[in-house]
């Protein structure tokens, strides 16, 4: 996505809160894309909107509300990202982002709008935790949202050189780190992600292992987040024979403990929320699906510290306390 100059237009008018809120969407896809926390890119976006109103308070003049937030919550987003950074060498398990989830079949939220999507994908956002925190800005900025090198110059407080030589170092690990990003679906291929989805968890409840082998490419990968909370398996499994059998059984084991599945749009993707028998959210699941329509990644996040934002949690899946 492109940044017109249209876009860009410093904003008329004191203290205008209806056309500073129509920026929300992008700025909390910009705070999440930094954080990988829904929790941390609301906080960040509110303390982004307090920052504007004292500024105003005080009698700056803020020529442009949108260049004004997006450098705030950029800025926030690295700072919170650094201390993060301690909390990460000490999490137990593989690392995924909190899931941003939307029913599946609804008209399409800010998760699936072109323009934020692919910030938000769960494939993305785990490629990004390779770069340091200034590198993520950069290349997201550039990258996910299409800002020319003097805007990201400008909201990173770099210059334009230093961003243009890390912008090429952060792409060079991304592309080292795995495949590449894709872009928000269209109508007619999300209709098929939703119907993809459907046929491979029921194949999965089911046991049908041959249905799952051909829904799934050769070298799929099952991520699991548990947060050393939850069940979850201990690393990335690969191989799809590996991957059907794991899925396979962890279905029937929560189906016997009263847990269903109801279709949901995880991070721009198909997939499920899980439920246990009291509708409480036990963990949930997302699909990458590659370019010629098998599935090439399964992210599934069980940490109930992740999972709050989408309601009361089950512990149906937690581990037993030490």
């Amino acid at each position: 996505m492109s940044t017109s100059a249209e876009e860009r237009k410093p904003v008329s008018g004191p203290g205008d809160e209806t056309s500073a809120n129509a920026y929300r969407p992008l700025l909390f896809s910009i705070a999440y894309g930094m954080t990988g926390s829904v929790g941390d890119a609301e906080d960040i976006v509110q303390d982004a909107f307090l920052g504007l109103t004292k500024a105003q308070q005080a009698g700056t003049v803020i020529a442009d509300r949108k260049a004004y937030l997006t450098t705030a919550v950029t800025r926030l987003g690295i700072d919170h990202l650094r201390s993060a950074r301690v909390r990460r060498e000490t999490y137990v398990g593989e690392w995924l982002p909190e899931p941003v989830v939307a029913p599946a079949g609804a008209a399409p939220g800010p998760a699936e709008r072109a323009e934020l999507a692919d910030s938000l994908s769960m494939a993305f956002l785990v490629l990004l935790e390779s770069l340091s925190p200034v590198e993520r800005a950069v290349f997201m900025l550039r990258e996910a949202f299409g800002y020319g090198y003097p805007d990201v110059a400008r909201i990173t407080g770099k210059t334009e050189v230093n961003c243009r030589q890390i912008f090429a170092r952060a792409r060079q690990r991304i592309a080292a780190g795995g495949r590449g990003r894709h872009s928000a679906p269209p109508p007619a291929r999300r209709a098929h992600g939703e119907e993809l989805a459907r046929r491979f968890f029921d194949a999965a409840a089911g046991g049908d292992l041959d249905a799952l082998l051909g829904m799934l490419a050769p070298d799929v990968v099952l991520h699991g987040d548990g947060g050393g909370k939850a069940q979850a398996i201990a690393k990335p499994a690969t191989d799809a024979q590996r991957v059907a059998r794991l899925l396979i059984a962890g279905l029937r084991r929560v189906a016997l403990l009263g847990v269903s599945y109801r279709p949901a749009w995880v991070n721009g993707g198909p997939g499920v929320v899980m439920h246990d028998a009291e509708g409480r959210v036990a963990s949930v699941v997302g699909l990458d699906i590659a370019p010629d329509g098998v599935i090439q990644a399964i992210h599934s996040i069980a940490n109930p510290d992740k999972l709050t934002h989408l309601g009361p949690v089950s512990d149906v899946a937690l581990l037993p306390q030490k």
